[in-house]
């Protein structure tokens, strides 16, 4: 049997997948022969694959994976102990005994994969006899953006790691990562001392994700949108990031009284607390969790269809790796971003006060730009991680609603003369304000209801204005002085439109503008293992039956629903509609050991199904 005969058997034996995706194998094989990677891969790419088939593959040997998260970890080694993968875990979270036994089952080759944070590969490795050390055939740094300065989640415990290839420098060093550019890689390689590491980049692309922005909505209006989005998703897992602790808890109070259970997760919450959250949700318990950045990265849940960010994200990387949480099972997935003008200030407070004040800066330009983008999102987002995308994805906002161009001078006119008559000492907040004819008490203190542009907008409502107002902002009609309490000063450029000698258009916005609809019950499914669109029709009925059965099954066996089975595997149950044990394994995502668990409870469920039909007929 060849290296790759081989690798395969334990892909369908114990994964149940007949090949390898993309350049999974590559990867693999590079390892096998003893070199260093940087691995970008997407989030659901199958990145875990590329470490965990060559720590099964050496012989004697077994694979460190070094991991920030500890739920993360055991999320894993529950689902790779139900595939029948020997796989275990050295962290704080475990007795001192318990990790003692670890270490044992180690001398003995009984783990071929053990996860360990960090720190405690640091302090551990030194007590290990060379009995154990000499077996290390792979080390694998998960979330390895998090070893860079440059990265969006910095974790100054990562820096250490450097000293491995120092001790072990026959032992290739695999660095992973789902979201990287180019000076975060470059880091990498430098932190890890791994310079000669060949740099393996799979598409950025996740078209099973619809891409879609809202601009201008704000308060109540973007609550009303929220609600009516989930409730086109019901019974579906998603995720709510917001920008502060405090909107967390608003976001699910509010929900809750709406009718829609939420519960709110951030790094204030009590330990006890967030660990329960985290499980309800991974156990389908919670559908909806309304959360900060803090919460995502162990999250290692398939069946997520949705994420919505209530306020933009402070940069793409952040925005595609919260994003990529949803459909990571291959299925149709939304993501869903509301933007405002209130974002920006907010964000670019936060940037001018972090340590790397220009970076951080520029990286929020591009998100902006890509929240107001009038072309493909997907081409904008794919180009910002350097993958050329030369055509519209069709499932995006913009895509699928293209903008209604108009022409714009007189609303711009309108709100470069209030900029203009308020000597270009307000806001974007107060040009709203003015335009609208509100009498605010600032805009009555300072007399700006006596001006000649007051109420000329009231036609307009207060979202409409806030988007043209980006618009506007994005074309450099007017710039803001964020060290002038963020007044507005017009450009150049928008003085020769407020005076006539030049125009500009808008596109026109569009109420509860997002391009979101209420999925369609499946018709057809893909089945994986011949790459192609299924002539069979997917039973949606049988579909639900195997999703009750697989959630009884997960709570009986104290572990989440997906690590029974994906979505897709139950799709492709309630397509191709197994009977016996042999057509059960073959269906996608089927192992031998989950074969030998399941095939009963599933194919007597499927077999049920059959007969009910028929009675009916």
């Amino acid at each position: 049997m060849t290296r790759e005969e081989y690798a395969l058997a334990l892909l369908r034996s114990c994964y149940g997948y007949d090949s390898f995706r993309g350049q999974q194998w590559d990867i693999i094989n590079h390892t096998l022969d003893g070199g260093d990677s940087i691995v970008l891969m997407p989030t659901g790419g199958g990145k875990s694959l590329c470490y965990q088939i060559p720590g099964l593959m050496s012989e004697e040997g077994f694979a460190i994976v070094i991991s920030p998260l500890l739920a993360l970890m055991n999320d894993q080694i529950d689902a790779l102990q139900q595939n029948g993968v020997p796989a275990l875990a050295l962290n704080s979270e475990k007795t001192e005994n318990e990790n003692r036994q670890t270490v044992d089952l180690l001398m003995q080759g009984k783990v071929k994969l053990l996860y360990i944070s960090p720190e405690k590969l640091l302090s551990e490795i030194d007590r290990w006899s060379t009995s154990i050390t000499d077996r290390i055939c792979l080390f694998a740094v998960d979330e390895a953006h998090c070893i860079s300065q440059w990265g969006h989640d910095f974790r100054p415990e990562y820096t250490q790691l450097g000293a491995l290839k120092q001790r072990f420098p026959q032992v290739p060093i695999m660095a992973l990562t789902a979201t990287a550019d180019r000076i975060t890689r470059d880091d990498i390689a430098k932190q890890l001392d791994i310079p000669e590491a060949r740099l393996f980049i799979s598409s950025f692309d996740r078209p099973n994700i619809s891409l879609n922005v809202v601009q201008g909505s704000t308060g109540k209006q973007k609550f009303r949108q929220i609600v009516q989005f989930i409730n086109l998703h019901r019974n579906e897992s998603g995720i709510i990031y917001c920008l502060r602790r405090r909107d967390t808890e608003k976001m699910a109070d509010q929900l809750t009284e709406a009718g829609i259970p939420a519960k709110p997760f951030h790094a204030g919450m009590s330990v006890r607390d967030k660990q329960q959250i985290q499980r309800d949700f991974i156990n389908d318990d919670l559908k909806v969790v309304c959360a900060t950045i803090a919460f995502g990265m162990g999250i290692d849940k398939s069946n997520v269809r949705y994420v919505i960010h209530s306020n933009m994200p402070r940069n793409l990387e952040g925005y595609y790796q919260e994003i990529g949480r949803a459909g990571r099972d291959g299925l149709p997935a939304e993501a869903l971003m509301f933007y405002t003008y209130g974002d920006v200030v907010t964000l670019q407070q936060f940037a001018q006060q972090s340590g790397q004040a220009y970076v951080n800066m520029e990286k929020l330009r591009r998100m902006q730009q890509f929240a107001e983008s009038g072309v493909c999102r997907r081409r904008i987002l794919l180009s910002y991680f350097n993958e050329r995308f030369d055509h519209d994805c069709h499932n995006c906002d913009i895509c699928n609603n293209p903008p209604d161009r108009f022409d714009g001078t007189r609303y711009a006119q309108m709100a470069l003369s209030a900029i203009k008559r308020t000597d270009e000492q307000i806001s974007m907040f107060t040009v709203t304000e003015i335009l609208r004819g509100w009498r605010k008490a600032e805009v009555i203190e300072k007399g700006y209801d006596r001006i000649k542009t007051f109420g000329v907008g009231h036609d307009l409502t207060v979202p409409e204005w806030n988007a043209y107002l980006l618009q506007m902002l994005q074309m450099g009609l007017f710039d803001i002085a964020y060290n002038e309490s963020n007044h507005l000063k017009i450009t150049e450029y928008g003085n020769e439109v407020l005076y006539g000698r030049q125009t500009i258009e808008l596109n026109r916005y569009q109420r509860g503008s997002f391009n979101v609809k209420k999925r369609q019950p499946v018709t057809e499914a893909v089945i994986p293992e011949i790459g192609a669109t299924a002539t069979k029709e997917m039973d949606n009925a049988l579909f639900e039956k195997l999703r009750d059965l697989r959630k009884a099954l997960a709570t009986a066996s104290h572990i989440a629903p997906y690590m029974v089975f994906s979505d897709k595997s139950l799709q492709a149950m309630a397509t191709e509609k197994p009977t016996t044990q042999a057509e059960f394994s073959i269906i996608y995502g089927v192992g031998t050991m989950k074969c030998q668990k399941y095939w009963r409870p599933f194919t007597a469920a499927i077999l049920d199904h059959i007969k009910l039909q028929k009675r009916k007929q």
